[in-house]
């Protein structure tokens, strides 16, 4: 049992430091798109970008609470 517990916890594990790696580059991708926006118009492109960003932090938080 102990060892079911530790695999998953290296699993999770594993698993955010994926998604930490991702909402990186995206958060990358974002600055980059902002930067070359105007100030009065953001894309559509951008907009996606930062619900995408938004939905990854959550499953990280989610995923850092552990299985509860």
């Amino acid at each position: 049992m102990h060892e079911m517990a530790k695999k998953a916890n290296l699993e999770r594990h594993a698993a955010l430091k994926t998604d930490t790696e991702k909402l990186l580059k995206l958060a990358e991708e974002l600055k980059a798109s902002v930067d070359k926006s105007s100030s009065s118009v953001l894309s559509l492109e951008v907009l996606k970008k930062a619900e995408e960003i938004e939905k990854l932090a959550r499953s990280v938080k989610d995923k850092m609470k552990g299985p509860n």
